[in-house]
């Protein structure tokens, strides 16, 4: 899979992707990324990308030209590989909230491509031309789209098979079946008087299992309650929670 960037401070964006999981999985060509610097496609002598806004206001808007040049730039590169034209991802705070689900659909798509904005935000014939999708990453604003891109490259790229080294692991994290993840330990065995639960050093793997979806829902149900309605349990996992609930009454 290959993340394309689009940005304005692609050393920004270089750093953060090179290091840990990310930068392994591009050493072994797993994963590849092509970090585009939005000034190298303005006409402007002096390599400006922003203008002041029509109509007046505070701050200055990215203007369209260079965008939509440094956009296409990519695409010829992307079609000429034989791939479909890719989705366009734009960050901003004005895009539907990202989430673990939406991460898995961009998962499979071969090519993704980011548009990291920056001032008041970017012309909107440029938006109009060449976005498919604006996505946020939260209810707050940001100086700049870098580092909502570098969240969603890193929670997606972690969804690609060879990824992660245990390949289990993204089935088995936070969110899947809609559920928060299950405490976690390791040695020593009883730190400050605290020990780890007797049934963790059992190896009873059933048990273990059971444990740790118990787990999952208790902690779900306090810190994330509005996950449980679309957790995907079975018919004796709801009873346990049901009785959980009732307890705690």
């Amino acid at each position: 899979m290959k993340f394309h960037v689009m940005t304005l401070f692609p050393e920004m964006v270089e750093h953060g992707l090179n290091t840990s999981i990310l930068g392994r999985a591009r050493q072994k060509n797993i994963i590849a990324f092509d970090v585009v610097d939005i000034r190298d496609y303005t006409l402007d002598k002096h390599r400006r990308v922003d203008d002041y806004p029509y109509g007046g206001g505070a701050g200055m808007v990215m203007a369209a030209e260079p965008v939509v040049r440094c956009y296409r730039a990519i695409e010829e590169k992307i079609l000429a590989s034989g791939c479909k034209k890719p989705r366009v991802i734009y960050l901003t705070p004005q895009g539907q909230t990202f989430h673990q689900e939406l991460a898995k659909e961009f998962a499979t798509e071969e090519e993704l491509v980011f548009l990291c904005g920056h001032y008041e935000g970017i012309d909107e014939r440029a938006i109009e031309t060449i976005v498919t999708d604006q996505v946020s990453i939260g209810d707050y604003v940001l100086t700049g789209g870098e580092l909502p891109a570098m969240v969603m490259i890193d929670v997606i790229a972690r969804l690609v098979p060879g990824v992660l080294n245990n390949g289990e692991s993204p089935e088995v994290e936070t969110f899947h079946d809609n559920l928060l993840e299950y405490p976690q330990y390791t040695r020593p065995e009883i730190f400050e008087g605290k020990k780890v639960p007797e049934v963790l050093l059992s190896g009873h793997h059933a048990k273990i299992e059971e444990w740790r979806r118990r787990q999952s829902m208790i902690r779900t149900d306090a810190v994330r309650p509005d996950l449980i309605e679309q957790a995907n349990l079975t018919k004796k996992e709801w009873e346990f929670y049901k009785n959980y609930k009732e307890s705690q009454s």
